[in-house]
């Protein structure tokens, strides 16, 4: 995906590259995340990579450390949001909004 959006998109702005990213990127790299959670951080590394690679399209910023690149953009790691909606989904079951009996076989 990001191979694509390098190739086919000549707007490199900061707005352009975050809706194509978002939409089309973070998308698969966050599916069922909840279930499938990496553990080996080789793992870990491999998803961030892609994140990594995703914010250095963005045009004037490629020659900025990763975490800088993140703060311009408002991005989080990946991590920090795999915790995040861990929480979501925990907080969800503890408080009744998921029917989780209904899930059990």
């Amino acid at each position: 995906m990001l191979g694509m959006i390098k190739r086919n998109f000549t707007d490199r702005s900061k707005e352009t590259v975050m809706a194509l990213y978002k939409s089309l990127v973070r998308l698969h790299l966050e599916y069922c995340v909840q279930i499938w959670n990496p553990y080996f951080i080789k793992d870990i590394k491999l998803l961030e990579g892609v994140q990594r690679r995703g914010t250095k399209l963005v045009e004037g910023i490629e020659h900025l450390k990763y975490d800088e690149r993140l703060q311009y953009l408002g991005f989080n790691r990946l991590d920090y949001r795999r915790v995040r909606s861990d929480l979501i989904e925990t907080f969800k079951i503890i408080n009744g909004i998921y029917n989780v009996r209904r899930y059990i076989f």
